[in-house]
């Protein structure tokens, strides 16, 4: 290659082109650095195949997940017998009681006692820090309203089983307690009210019993007792003072009357008596005659007694002459019996009138002390209101206590016996037999993969990013010089020797590889 057929040199000032790889290029160089480096990637595929391995057989942490589920169930015989009689403490989310029951300090103490971590009498932090993990490892959903599944995960099978066993057991056994308790606690508050309101009933009662004690008029249905008397009074003192209206009005009419009648009144004498019957007499004689004779018996009759009585006018003329002159003037006077009945009539009516006004006055008396008494009650009702509106609510918050309290104790008595509702074991705990989660098989082709990847991520990295020049093309872009020619790669024998040892190499170091992964999952089968 001549002097003259160089061409000059370009200037300086010109960019160079980029000496960036096309991916055409880049797989011959991949391929060409791999020859060249096979023992090293080889090597590197073999560190990290075993090292996964390894990590996988020994570091590995198995994780073994242990399961339980709790029923609860309703009682659907006795509820609708005690139905408005007792209370079903009944619970509506079961994973959020079961969670509140669970974690509580007293259940998981109790699990960490089962699972042995009190064998080495941890201390105060280290115990706070073995709940925070025990409670990270359980699991608590509710797949139905009536089930409760509780889930467990550990390193050590055996010891999930007995903790899932164990959360189980005191979960069941917890809620029982709780659902007892409270039905108890319940018991006795009502039961604490009940004897609070029995105090303060007869309290009232008392209170009650001497207000009316101490006054007379504040007992049961006074005022309408007192308004039904003062009614009556009234009127009873109506009718009376219109019946001693009418007794005065006729008191005054018999007085009038009186006023025009004489005391005394004069009195005929016999003989004048006599003269008046005689003509009285003579008149019928003469009306007979006229009809009949004298033989008629009627006018032999009128005759007899005429003559009768004119014996007897002269009878009366002759006791008359011989009768002694010391008789009084007032011997032809006697009392006018019509005067004398109408001063009975007066006087009668005078004590009529006395009798009626001496009632109408007690009446108008009793009628007053009615009002009094009515005043009276009206100013005790306010009082005895309050007493009464005091006892009576005492007395219905009393009874409705007394009931609420049975309740409370048919509540507690089926809550001890478990008759309202019932946990029991759905389906057990069993022992854990495989890990759950990454598993080894997982973990050794995760490492064959990475074992690849890595190699090729580190060829390509050295190709891309080594400045040293691997072809004609990329020394073409950045020298201004033509290329005439490519001097080929010559081995010698003992480079091939060589290169043949490293090839033999990489080939044991994958046979090795192969054989570790081979013994490993037999020994991962024997232990399954």
């Amino acid at each position: 290659m001549s002097a003259e057929a160089l061409p000059g040199r370009r200037s300086t000032a010109v960019n160079r082109p980029s000496t960036a790889l096309a991916p055409n290029e880049i797989v011959p160089i991949l391929l060409n650095e791999g020859r060249r480096h096979t023992l090293t990637l080889v090597a590197i595929f073999a560190g990290i195949a075993l090292l996964t391995l390894f990590a996988g057989l020994f570091l590995l942490p198995k994780n073994y997940t242990a399961s339980t589920t709790i029923l609860a169930q309703e009682s659907d015989i006795i509820q609708p017998l005690l139905e408005g009689r007792a209370v079903a403490t009944g619970v509506t989310d079961r994973a959020g009681i079961a969670r509140q029951v669970i974690y509580s300090r007293r259940v998981l103490e109790d699990a960490l006692k089962t699972g042995g971590w009190l064998e080495d009498n941890p201390t105060p932090l280290q115990r706070d820090r073995l709940l925070e993990e025990l409670k990270e490892r359980i699991t608590i959903r509710a797949s139905r309203p009536d089930l409760v599944e509780i889930t467990y995960r550990d390193s050590d099978a055996q010891r999930t089983y007995k903790v899932t066993e164990r959360l189980g057991a005191m979960f069941i056994k917890e809620s029982l307690a709780a659902k007892g308790r409270e039905s108890r606690e319940a018991y006795q508050f009502i039961d604490a009210r009940v004897n609070d309101y029995h105090k303060k009933l007869t309290d009232a009662e008392d209170n009650l019993q001497k207000y009316r004690s101490a006054n007379a008029d504040a007992q049961p249905g006074s005022a309408t007792d007192a308004s039904t008397r003062i009614s009556a009074l009234r009127t009873q003192v109506e009718q009376t003072r219109m019946a001693l209206l009418e007794q005065r009005s006729r008191e005054s009419a018999i007085t009038s009357q009186l006023s025009g009648e004489s005391a005394v009144t004069a009195v005929q004498t016999r003989e004048s008596l006599y003269r008046g019957q005689l003509l009285e007499l003579q008149s019928q004689l003469d009306r007979l005659l006229l009809t009949y004779t004298e033989q008629y018996p009627d006018v032999v009759r009128i005759r007899h007694q005429m003559a009768d009585i004119q014996q007897a006018m002269r009878d009366e003329e002759q006791r008359r002459a011989t009768a002694p002159k010391t008789a009084s003037p007032f011997d032809d006077a006697q009392m006018n019996p019509l005067y004398q009945e109408l001063r009975s009539q007066q006087g009668q009516a005078r004590r009529e009138m006395a009798a009626t006004q001496s009632r109408m006055g007690i009446a108008e008396s009793l009628l007053d002390e009615e009002l009094g008494r009515s005043r009276r009650i009206a100013a005790s009702e306010s009082a005895l209101a309050e007493l009464t509106r005091d006892y009576e609510v005492n007395r219905d918050i009393y009874q409705d206590l007394l009931r609420r309290r049975e309740n409370a104790r048919v509540s507690m008595e089926l809550d001890r016996e478990e008759r309202g509702l019932t946990l029991r074991v759905q389906d057990p705990a069993i022992m854990p037999l495989r890990p759950t989660g990454l598993r080894f098989l997982h973990f050794a082709i995760a490492g064959l993969l990475m074992a690849v990847v890595v190699p090729l991520a580190l060829l390509f990295l050295r190709v891309r990013f080594d400045p040293r020049i691997r072809s004609a093309n990329q020394l073409q872009k950045l020298s201004d010089r033509q290329l005439l020619t490519v001097v080929p790669l010559y081995r010698t024998p003992r480079d091939q020797r060589r290169l043949r040892l490293r090839q033999a190499m990489s080939l044991g170091i994958m046979f090795v590889v192969v054989l570790a992964y081979g013994l490993a999952f037999g020994y991962k089968q024997m232990m399954a």
